[in-house]
């Protein structure tokens, strides 16, 4: 049973690294970014400095779980960066899946804004940044979650999801 691994947490906290270089440690895996489903309103939206409303997000979620659903059908492990904020998100995002394994990169304000003032994003900018700590609903660790420190470097945090990805799936 392949596993549907999604790396989550707010802008700025390193998920398209992180799970960019775990698809590339997962055999036969396929990284998708949740930032590129994204239709052109919403990313309009967002480089305006206008945060996404939940009637903005329902459609883009949906999209996210069929590319998953699909990539599962072609006999891939899907790993996908997407914020996926709030646990009703989640539950979109896990909709038909037996191992859906969540990873969420944690780390404070100061330290992801210092990151996003220093990068040059397509829409996201750390103004956006307040929004998203204010709609985070931190997902409690269990067998499905993994909670890791962004204090560590994108290839340990890498070693610590494929160690418990082992015991878990």
């Amino acid at each position: 049973m392949k596993p549907f691994v999604v790396i989550m947490g707010v802008s700025g906290c390193g998920k398209t690294t992180v799970a960019s270089l775990l698809a590339d440690r997962i055999p036969n895996a396929t990284f998708l970014e949740g930032d590129s489903f994204h239709p052109p309103a919403n990313k309009e939206k967002m480089g305006a400095g206008i945060p996404l409303t939940d009637e903005d997000r329902w459609p883009w979620y949906e999209v996210l779980n069929a590319a998953a659903h699909e990539a599962i059908a072609s006999g891939s492990t899907p790993v996908l960066a997407c914020s996926t904020l709030k646990e009703s998100y989640r539950k979109v995002l896990s909709r038909g899946f037996d191992a859906f394994r969540l990873v969420f990169l944690e780390g404070s304000f100061d330290l992801i804004k210092a990151r996003m003032d220093e990068r040059d994003h397509e829409y996201m900018t750390s103004t956006l940044l307040e929004s998203q700590f204010e709609t985070l609903e931190e997902p409690e660790a269990g067998e499905t979650v993994l909670t890791v420190s962004i204090g560590k470097s994108p290839e340990e945090i890498v070693e610590a999801v494929l160690s418990w990805l082992e015991e878990t799936t």
